[in-house]
C-alpha cells in the first residue's frame, strides 16, 4: 500500500428491522461477533475508526475487548441520521484515502482484502440479493466499469456499503453513504461477494455462508 488510509466503520443504527434488540454489529456470525468478523480482515491496518451511537457502550467494550488501538467516533443523533452522516464523524480529519463499511456486513475475505490492496477510488456492487436493494447503474469504458448513478428501480449490481474514496473529495450529508458519493461519480466499480443482515433470513444465510467458507 502506497497511500495512506482511514477505515471507518458504520455501526450506530439500531438494526429494528432484524428484531432481535440488539445493534447488528454484534450479532453472533458461527461463534463470533460481525464486527469482530470485520476487525480479523483488517489486522494489517493501523488508522480503524468505529462509529458507535445504539448500545454503544457494549460495541466499545466488545472492540477494546480485542484490540486496543481502535479509535471510536459518536453519532450522538443516530436515530434521527443515516449511515452517512456516522460515515462523515469517522472520516474527521482522515488520511488521504477513506474507506466506508458498514457494520452489519460480511465480505469474502479474499474480496476484501483485494479491493483495500487498491489505492484507487472504487464503489462496490455485488449480485443484487437483498429486498428493496439500492442498485448501482454501471457502464464499461475503456478503463473499466464504472458506476454512473444509484437507483431503487434499476442497476446491474446492488450497493453493498463499501467504498474508497479521497478524503478531499467528500462533502457533507446527514443521509446514506451512497447519496456522499452521487456527486462524485462516476466512480470505478469493483465486484465482491457479500452478505448483508437486514432480516432473520439475512442472518440465516449469512451465518450459513460464513459456515461453508464464504461460499454460497
Amino acid at each position: 500500500m502506497s497511500v495512506s488510509k482511514t477505515i471507518v466503520i458504520s455501526c450506530a443504527g439500531m438494526g429494528t428491522r432484524l428484531g432481535i434488540g440488539s445493534t447488528k454489529a454484534l450479532i453472533d456470525i458461527d461463534g463470533k461477533p460481525l464486527l469482530i468478523r470485520q476487525l480479523e480482515l483488517l489486522k494489517d491496518y493501523d488508522d480503524i475508526r468505529v462509529v458507535v451511537g445504539y448500545q454503544k457502550e457494549r460495541v466499545i467494550e466488545t472492540v477494546t475487548a480485542y484490540r486496543k488501538d481502535i479509535l471510536f467516533a459518536f453519532n450522538h443523533d443516530y436515530k434521527h441520521t443515516g449511515t452517512g452522516a456516522s460515515f462523515l464523524i469517522g472520516a474527521e480529519h482522515s488520511r488521504e484515502l477513506v474507506v466506508a463499511l458498514d457494520g452489519d456486513l460480511l465480505v469474502n475475505p479474499e474480496d476484501l482484502r483485494r479491493v483495500l490492496e487498491s489505492d484507487e477510488e472504487y464503489i462496490c456492487g455485488t449480485t443484487p440479493s437483498t429486498d428493496n436493494p439500492v442498485l448501482l447503474q454501471t457502464e464499461e469504458t475503456a478503463s473499466g466499469r464504472v458506476v454512473t448513478g444509484f437507483s431503487r428501480e434499476k442497476g446491474e449490481y446492488e450497493w453493498t456499503g463499501l467504498a474508497q474514496i479521497r478524503a478531499d473529495r467528500l462533502g457533507k450529508g446527514s443521509g446514506h453513504v451512497y447519496q456522499l458519493l452521487e456527486p462524485l461519480l462516476p466512480v470505478q466499480m469493483k465486484e465482491i461477494r457479500t452478505k448483508e443482515i437486514d432480516t432473520m433470513d439475512d442472518y440465516k444465510h449469512a451465518v450459513a455462508w460464513v459456515q461453508n467458507g464464504y461460499r454460497d
